[in-house]
């Protein structure tokens, strides 16, 4: 390695930090798994987040880490890693997070990170640093992931109108409550399952950068279990702000549609997870939530708010590298 080895203590400490930033991944993306099961009132705020964590800490027995896999190797050059580059990355993925969910918007973690990690290798060894491939593969995400959620959503809601037509409304909702414990759960798995991976690659590549790694270039299974576990504890103490907004201002839910809206973002997001891209959560729900307001009128949607939304979504990446490089100078003096 061409880095010099930090110390045990610094080493712990940028764990420490990958960690936190986990956990507010966990506190601000909880509104994924949560936000449609809640506006329905088929779960009452705590209970849902008790449920979304359950799923959140399990989904590493269902997924591969392939996702972790592509953080970790396939959007910088693993060789110009070193922790000042973790420390940077990490911190303007923090600092993002923070500003978004103090705002109430509906940010994507995922891709603060992926802004950070490009910031602070850029701001090191310039552009040839990024794996632009890899970039694009994300890049694309961020349009391709809120549009499979809308289209299998809308379809989703289509099917189901036509096979409940002959039924009751009564009979519609009761039923669709019962199957949203089951959306929800999917929802939760695949949200734990693609997002938790994101900070196993960093701090996989953090470990293979100062030597720590025994066997080659894999992510060690005690940082599986604290990255699950750091998900799973963010999403218990929830974000509130952002779950309105999710919730009930994009559009109106009933539970036939939250289930739509659920089960069409779980597809695209196990889908997206096996095939280790690193996709937003946020964008999928949003778009999925969007979906099947459309499928009921075009005015169904606040317009406006997915705009917005929309708008953030835009500038995560530029916002989180730019803050990402300036804390990349000064971890560069700290840990020379």
């Amino acid at each position: 390695m061409s880095q010099a080895l930090v110390g045990t203590p610094v080493l712990a400490g940028l764990i420490a930090v990958a960690l936190l930033f986990d956990f507010l991944n966990g506190l601000h993306d909880s509104a994924n798994s949560i936000a449609t099961v809640v506006a329905t009132r088929v779960l009452r705020p705590f209970t849902a987040v008790l449920w979304a964590a359950f799923f959140n800490f399990i989904a590493f027995t269902v997924f591969g880490l392939h996702v972790a896999a592509t953080i970790s190797s396939g959007v910088v050059d693993p060789g110009i890693v070193d922790p000042a580059v973790i420390f940077g990355a990490l911190s303007g993925a923090i600092v993002w997070n923070v500003v978004t969910w103090r705002l109430g918007i509906p940010s994507s973690s995922s891709h603060a990170l992926v802004g950070g990690l490009v910031g602070a290798a850029v701001a090191k060894a310039g552009w040839s640093a990024v794996i632009w491939r890899g970039l694009g593969t994300i890049g694309s995400a961020i349009v391709l992931s809120p549009a499979a959620g809308l289209v299998m959503a809308m379809a989703l809601v289509l099917a189901v109108s036509w096979l409940a037509v002959r039924a009751t409304p009564f009979a519609v909702d009761r039923r669709f409550r019962i199957l949203q414990f089951v959306s929800s759960s999917l929802l939760s798995l695949a949200h734990g399952g693609n997002d938790a991976q994101k900070t196993m690659g960093i701090i996989t590549v953090l470990l293979y950068s100062q030597g720590r790694l025994a066997g080659g270039f894999s992510v060690p299974f005690w940082v599986v279990l604290s990255c699950q576990a750091a998900m799973a504890l963010g999403t218990l103490c929830g974000g509130w702000r952002i779950v309105r907004t999710m919730g009930s201002r994009i559009t109106h839910l009933t539970p036939m549609q939250g289930f739509c809206a659920e089960t069409g973002g779980a597809a695209a997001l196990f889908g997206a997870t096996w095939l280790g891209v690193p996709v937003s959560t946020t964008h999928t729900i949003t778009g999925s939530i969007v979906g099947v307001g459309a499928a009921r009128r075009a005015s169904a949607v606040r317009w406006g708010v997915a705009r917005s939304i929309v708008v953030a979504w835009g500038i995560t990446l530029p916002a989180a590298g730019l803050v990402a490089a300036l804390c990349y100078r000064v971890g560069a003096v700290l840990m020379p």
